[in-house]
């Protein structure tokens, strides 16, 4: 089983679309049963807070499920967990680093690396802009997969 943790700031925004998006792409592959995904936020600011309403909106009008879920913090002890912890923008990185006392195992990316980028995930909490973010979003968890499907298949 591969475990992924999408983590944003806040964890209603992007970390939530990305749990949900991914969490769509896997069931499309009927995979669901090989994977476990879940989000977090390097912050406590939004602790039990449903997802943003652009978020809820957007993901609705692509039509992607909105996974449940109430914002949690990531923990040390989720570097130990997961297969992959995938932050949306360097400052989360940062900060995910900071909480895990670093990343030795390599397990640490940002979400676009996948996609052959390193830039940052569109924060829709500043721009407002849930579509830009829904792209970046989109291409960043398709590409994730991708390389999962070509890189730990043996897990799976």
């Amino acid at each position: 089983m591969i475990k992924i943790l999408f983590v944003c700031h806040g964890n209603i925004c992007r970390s939530t679309m990305a749990e949900s998006v991914m969490t769509h792409l896997v069931k499309q592959q009927k995979l669901e049963n090989s994977f476990y995904i879940s989000s977090a936020a390097t912050s406590r600011e939004e602790i039990g807070n449903p997802p943003h309403y652009g978020t809820v909106s957007k993901l609705r009008e692509v039509r992607v499920p909105l996974v449940p879920h109430r914002a949690v913090q990531m923990t040390a002890q989720d570097y130990a967990c997961y297969d992959y912890l995938i932050g949306m923008d360097t400052a989360n990185i940062r900060n995910m680093t900071r909480i895990a006392g670093g990343d030795s195992d390599l397990k640490i990316y940002k979400l676009l690396t996948f996609a052959g980028s390193g830039r940052d995930v569109a924060d829709p909490w500043y721009t407002g802009d849930f579509d830009a973010t829904y792209a970046d979003v989109s291409e960043g968890c398709s590409s994730l997969l991708r390389h999962i499907l070509e890189n730990d298949r043996d897990k799976l």
